[in-house]
């Protein structure tokens, strides 16, 4: 079988660097893309095989466009692209001063997955196959306070990806909404309140890839946070508004 190529945005650290690690294992070529050419380099260094650093940011659609160019040209067509970069930080509505958290936080979070998948859809769907992966978060179910931007951002996310699922349908390109609960990572390290069922990356990485594999149109891991929010979603607003008021939240600062 001839090794997966790979494009794969955020992956720098946290769940993108592990999910370099485990298709490295696999003898995938891997692009990796992230904000800081250093870190790629030495992610690259760590890993076996062959893989391209292209030092890209999502929320500059002309920087994705080269480095998408770059990956095909060198690469071919990705089998699996994976729009992992996302950014969060806590938000109030209040303050002048979140506005521009706001507004990072969409571009990088809805947006930067748009970008990130224009360059290759055309070249996918003439092929015939391929993986079109978004990250959303079980955060986007409900609006969880203080973390408006995160949490509009991920229902945003998701509802694209539904869209754009719908639009290839019959294509024989899968888009696939990876739905994750909490994974320990640097932008899960700074939560001040208790996050259950959490998962490492790298267990986390590995129940990912084998949900990208079967191509399922949506995957909430771990499986305990799915009952989790399909009981979020289904609890009445005066009933949420009650249990959630008084919730612990996530800083405000320089969005992770």
């Amino acid at each position: 079988m001839t090794a997966p190529r790979v494009f794969l945005t955020g992956a720098g650290s946290g769940i993108g660097a592990a999910l370099a690690r485990h298709y490295a294992k696999q003898g995938a070529v891997i692009g990796l893309v992230g904000r800081r050419a250093s870190v790629l380099d030495a992610l690259a260094a760590s890993l076996p095989g062959r893989h391209l650093c292209l030092p890209a940011d999502v929320a500059d659609p002309a920087s994705i466009q080269q480095a998408a160019a770059r990956f095909m040209d060198e690469a071919s067509v990705p089998d699996i692209v994976i729009a992992n970069a996302g950014i969060s930080v806590g938000t109030l509505t209040e303050e002048l001063d979140d506005l521009g958290a706001f507004a990072a936080v969409l571009r990088t979070n809805v947006l930067g997955m748009v970008a990130t998948f224009q360059p290759f859809v055309t070249a996918m769907r003439e092929r015939g196959s391929g993986r079109l992966v978004g990250i959303s978060s079980v955060a986007g179910v409900r609006g969880l306070p203080g973390a408006g931007a995160y949490s509009a951002s991920k229902a945003a996310a998701a509802r694209y990806l539904e869209s754009l699922r719908v639009e290839l349908h019959g294509s024989g390109v899968r888009v696939v909404e990876i739905r994750p609960g909490y994974i320990a990572t640097p932008m899960t390290a700074i939560n001040p309140y208790p996050m259950p069922f959490m998962l490492p990356a790298d267990e986390a990485a590995r129940h990912f890839a084998r949900a990208i594999e079967r191509g399922c149109a949506r995957a909430t891991i771990p499986w305990q946070m799915a009952l989790v929010a399909q009981g979020l979603a289904h609890l009445p607003a005066w009933l949420y508004d009650r249990l959630f008021a008084r919730a612990q939240r996530k800083p405000r600062g320089l969005p992770l």
